[in-house]
């Protein structure tokens, strides 16, 4: 990164930093963080991207840490921006569908209406920024664990249930 670049983040990031202790807390990213609703930015989502980018296991962001998390973010915004065609500020079924389809995903419609009712906290048939984040990272891991089992390729997987439960529950960690 550039130093104008490292400047620029080192003033953001302290910015972030509100009790100045050099390491970036899930509450502190969560109220840096907008969702472009002005509604809190969702707490389950600041939780895994804290996990993705806690790299030292510290349940904090350091400021080596925070570039990857900040260019993440952005990298999501200007996807979010990008299929929210009408600039609601939500993503809905359609644009969920064409995003999720342009990063491969082949999916009925019976599992994007699952996913619009399982992110949208609104209640409004759309999806929020922080919820598309959340839900194209639980989509992404629940895909590397299930190819886990898929030793095929083939797209079918058995597996008992204690391994559907770690399946599951590792999502996120």
């Amino acid at each position: 990164m550039a130093a104008l670049d490292q400047n620029f983040l080192w003033g953001v990031f302290q910015k972030v930093d509100k009790d100045h202790s050099g390491h970036i807390s899930s509450q502190e990213l969560q109220q840096a963080l907008s969702n472009g609703s002005w509604n809190p930015f969702n707490p389950e989502t600041v939780r895994l991207m804290i996990t993705m980018f806690d790299k030292d296991h510290s349940g904090t962001i350091t400021f080596q840490e925070f570039g990857a998390l900040w260019k993440y973010v952005t990298d999501w915004q200007n996807t979010f921006r990008g299929y929210d065609r009408d600039n609601s500020g939500t993503i809905d079924k359609n644009e969920l569908k064409q995003a999720l389809t342009t990063f491969g995903y082949r999916l009925s419609d019976r599992i994007y209406d699952l996913l619009i009712r399982k992110f949208d906290r609104s209640g409004k048939g759309s999806i929020a920024f922080d919820d598309f984040i959340q839900c194209c990272c639980v989509i992404q891991s629940l895909t590397n664990s299930f190819q886990g089992f898929d030793t095929n390729r083939n797209g079918w997987i058995t597996i008992n249930y204690e391994q559907f439960m770690s399946l599951v529950f590792s999502i996120g960690k």
